[in-house]
């Protein structure tokens, strides 16, 4: 216990997840870092140390936590040791970890290629922000093409961003062939590995510069609380810590940051189980007659299938699942449900589903212009850690329920 960084650090992965960022409290003695609710640190009390107070390469030096506190810190240590990054900054959620780190890289006639199936928060901060207000040239790709990813990078293009497996859709796009790609035109590449729970994807050592998680997703896996990281190389890091904690302020909270703690100590164990009870419950629909599509990465009818099985070590816990019938019929499968619940966000210890329809006039809703990937439309389905027969015992009834 109380291992030095750099001795955490060499640990395997699973000792990383509960080692790495953590210490013994030095008051108290307590074996688990304390919640640290401050808004406000002293200062050193003099002319010559002051300056150490505002050090940004002092990572333990706080002064007000917008741009650093305890809490977030040892996170931040845990997640890049987890992640394999040089460091990490961790911001109030996963929209604002992918923000802070577009409005710290990319300006004014700079170019961002991107995928075009992403989750719908990122697709409009690229459509409606960067692109409609801040002058930033924005091409959104079938990134699972690596023909129209090598048509669309530029030579102004500062940065490709790939998001596999996507959100909503599943679909995994080739992380090791678009790093060279980017590469070979001088441009950084950044990857939302969200889907992979952390653990079963390694963007960093398929060449990324950077990769992006929404904590609240697998890393919490409980339910209780919101966050965002970014883990990579430190140069970037430093540039994200110092432009986006301090301009836009997203900063997680300290109790949100040691939830997130609490739950890496499970993480390298949740995520096998999440994968395993995910396979089982896509057999069990595929071969349904109800159902005329599943799409979850673990399958052999998966488009991608063979890009996920050489990237991951394991599937996740997502599918989309369309089934046999209108929207009526759907609502009376959801109805239906009594251990999965319909409600957005993913990654959670029970599992959760949601519609996606392609009718009506509200992206909110999942109407998100997608109708070649969609069809008519389609759930999203985020398995959890429940036993298997009980998930496949809830859906076969709700199922039976569908005209």
């Amino acid at each position: 216990m109380d291992l030095p960084p750099d001795d955490a650090r060499r640990l395997r992965p699973a000792s990383r997840a509960i080692h790495c960022g953590e210490g013994v409290d030095a008051e108290t003695r307590a074996i688990r870092r304390p919640i640290v609710m401050a808004n406000s640190f002293r200062l050193n009390d003099d002319s010559e140390t002051l300056a150490e107070s505002f050090d940004w390469e002092n990572t333990h030096a706080f002064n007000y936590p917008r741009s650093r506190h305890p809490n977030a810190r040892y996170l931040e240590e845990r997640l890049a040791a987890i992640e394999g990054g040089e460091d990490c900054v961790v911001f109030a959620s996963g929209v604002a970890a992918v923000g802070g780190a577009f409005f710290t890289l990319l300006g004014t006639g700079d170019h961002i290629v991107s995928s075009r199936i992403c989750y719908i928060g990122i697709h409009g901060l690229l459509v409606e922000h960067l692109a409609k207000r801040y002058g930033v040239e924005v091409t959104l790709v079938d990134t699972t093409d690596l023909d129209a990813v090598r048509a669309a990078i530029r030579p102004m293009t500062k940065l490709v961003h790939v998001e596999t497996p996507a959100n909503p859709t599943t679909l995994c796009s080739d992380i090791a062939a678009i790093a060279s790609l980017a590469k070979t035109a001088g441009a950084l590449i950044s990857v939302d590995s969200t889907f992979s729970g952390m653990v079963m994807q390694k963007p960093l050592e398929l060449g990324a510069d950077l990769v992006m998680h929404s904590l609240t997703k697998y890393v919490n896996g409980h339910g209780d609380g919101l966050g965002g990281a970014v883990i990579g190389r430190q140069d970037l890091i430093t540039r994200i810590r110092d432009a986006a904690s301090i301009h836009l302020g997203a900063t997680i909270n300290a109790v949100d940051a040691w939830l997130m703690m609490r739950s890496c100590v499970t993480l390298p164990l949740r995520m096998p189980r999440h994968c395993d009870n995910a396979l089982r419950v896509a057999h069990f629909l595929e071969a349904h007659p109800k159902v005329h599509a599943v799409r979850y990465p673990g399958l052999k009818s998966h488009p991608q299938h063979a890009v996920a099985t050489r990237q991951m070590s394991g599937f996740g816990g997502m599918m989309n699942v369309i089934l046999k019938t209108d929207p009526e019929g759907v609502f009376a499968f959801l109805r239906s449900l009594r251990v999965i619940t319909h409600a957005v966000c993913l990654g959670h210890a029970e599992s959760l589903v949601q519609y996606y329809p392609q009718e009506g006039d509200r992206p909110d809703l999942g109407v998100l212009n997608y109708p070649e990937d969609i069809g008519a439309g389609f759930l999203r389905l985020s398995v959890g850690l429940e036993d298997p027969e009980d998930l496949i015992d809830d859906l076969a009834q709700a199922l039976a329920r569908v005209p």
